[in-house]
């Protein structure tokens, strides 16, 4: 099973709770009011919703671009948003294929998808409201970009970050002011990554291994430790 499968797993099985919950069953019922030309009446939640507009739900193509275009111009809503959302992740996958995963700039193909789907709740909230005829499409075309955009950016960050770092592969007795300063973060709203900066420097701690112990990702990680050092040490 590829890693990509555990993100959105957890978001099908967040999904079976959230898309039947009370409030889904009221979000569901004011959206066919609010659309009758749709003809929900097979549905009876958000989650019958997202059934639906699969390929296995028994609509044509017209009628579950007719559905997603409404989801967009409701998607203030935040459950219709998540339903969209919801209604978007294989075409996301797609998305991250076309992109080879961010092959050569992300490291696992599970922190592509996040960024993906960071990025896709992101649009989904920018466009909300907007009415579409090709909704679909239009979200995943403009997601694409913005993937694209973002690799970009992190292809560039990143050069930064290595050029930046180098100081990390200095020995320990170059830096025993350092490490003073690293200690006087003990017992301060710091004092978390100024441990994880002493194993990165002096332990030799990999930022893989530092990100599994501190449950982030190397990614996010990175980018934290580049933040303190810029701001508390250099």
């Amino acid at each position: 099973m590829e890693p990509t499968h555990d993100l959105l797993t957890q978001l099908r099985i967040d999904w079976r709770h959230t898309g039947s919950c009370a409030a889904a069953i009221r979000a569901y019922q004011k959206f066919s009011e609010r659309h009758p030309e749709l003809e929900l009446e097979r549905a009876s939640s958000l989650a019958d919703v997202v059934f639906l507009l699969e390929a296995r739900g028994g609509l044509n193509v017209e009628m579950r671009a007719a559905i997603v275009s409404a989801l967009l111009s409701d998607a203030r809503d935040p459950l219709l948003a998540r339903t969209l959302l919801q209604t978007l992740l294989p075409g996301l996958v797609s998305v991250c294929r076309q992109l080879r995963f961010g092959e050569g700039i992300i490291t696992e193909r599970g922190e592509a998808v996040g960024v993906a789907i960071a990025l896709l709740a992101e649009l989904i909230y920018d466009w909300a409201g907007q009415s579409r005829q090709y909704a679909a499409p239009d979200i995943l075309s403009a997601l694409r970009g913005r993937f694209r955009r973002w690799l970009l950016k992190e292809k560039a960050l990143r050069r930064q970050v290595a050029s930046d770092e180098t100081f990390l592969h200095l020995s320990a007795n170059e830096f025993s002011p350092l490490l003073t300063r690293l200690e006087a973060f003990i017992g301060t709203p710091h004092e978390r990554i100024a441990r994880l900066m002493y194993q990165r420097i002096f332990d030799g701690t990999s930022i893989s291994d530092l990100a599994d112990r501190d449950a982030t990702t190397p990614y996010t990680l990175r980018k934290e430790l580049q933040w303190f050092a810029t701001r508390h040490l250099v």
